[in-house]
């Protein structure tokens, strides 16, 4: 019979269509799947539930910087390996894929700029290198800010954005605790003003130096900020944790931050912050 018969004639078939990578990105907020025009127009903020996507430098100086431009210092320097480190890769080895990955020598990217034309000694800590990890490198980069903050009497101004101290350099990178905040209290004397802008993340022995000591510290929503994760601090303390007590929102609620703001508003408010402690004006 002729009823269960069919035939292909006339029939169009169509490829399956690829879609190309990086055109749709999944908040880690709320699970939405976002255009990625849209979410670049948006500042990589996510449109439905304010989630704040991790940017890179070479965005946060687009962001923040007159014309985006910044003289940038101290290219040349990169890390060694002073203890032959090697887990289940040689730390050189590490070195050399975040290098060819990023585009950048280390962890930190500084130098001098303009906030309206204030201007301003400027670090900016990049956590797609090696999870911005503070090393030698990192630590000298931003001790030589600091430096030229004071040889020029303006502002500083340091993005922070780490995991902490980077383990492969060990004490040398903690040194760079002690360097840093030395320097700052020079700064501090000079009666020059140090804003320190916390990104998700900012931890360990980063926040237990510099990202920890401004004069104005800003946060962006939401943030990740503390010394140690929760899972450590609860089984050292051995008790419960508050929801949330690691968010930049518990920190502005005891008194650890000055302002939460939201990216799109980071420029101004930081145009603000540098308008008060520098006691030169803003030019719109």
């Amino acid at each position: 019979m002729d009823w269960f018969r069919k035939t292909k004639e006339g029939l169009v078939t169509q490829k399956k269509k690829e879609i190309p990578d990086g055109l749709w990105t999944k908040c880690k907020g709320c699970g939405e799947v976002i255009y990625s025009r849209i979410l670049t127009e948006s500042l990589w903020v996510c449109p439905s539930c304010n989630y704040h996507f991790r940017i890179d430098a070479a965005r946060i100086i687009g962001l923040l910087l007159d014309d985006a431009k910044l003289e940038e210092f101290d290219t040349n320097l990169s890390s060694l390996d002073p203890l032959n480190f090697r887990d289940s890769k040689k730390y050189t080895d590490r070195i050399k894929a975040s290098q060819q990955k990023t585009g950048m020598k280390d962890a930190v990217i500084s130098g001098i700029g303009a906030i309206k034309s204030i201007p301003i000694s400027l670090a900016i800590m990049d956590f797609t290198f090696m999870g911005g990890s503070m090393g030698s490198v990192v630590g000298e980069k931003i001790a030589r800010a600091i430096e030229r903050a004071i040889a020029k009497g303006i502002p500083l101004i340091v993005v922070s954005c780490s995991g902490g101290a980077r383990m492969q350099e060990g004490i040398l990178s903690l040194m760079q605790m002690a360097k840093t905040s030395a320097l700052l209290a020079v700064l501090a004397k000079k009666k020059l003003p140090f804003i320190s802008v916390l990104l998700n993340p900012t931890t360990a022995g980063v926040m237990a130096s510099y990202a920890s000591l401004g004069d104005i510290i800003l946060a962006e929503p939401k943030a990740l900020l503390g010394f140690a994760g929760p899972r450590v601090i609860q089984q050292t303390i051995g008790q419960d944790l508050p929801e949330g007590f690691q968010s930049s929102e518990f920190f502005l609620e005891h008194g650890f931050l000055d302002v939460i703001s939201e990216r799109k508003d980071l420029r101004h408010n930081l145009a603000l912050c540098l308008e008060y402690t520098y006691n030169r004006p803003a030019m719109e």
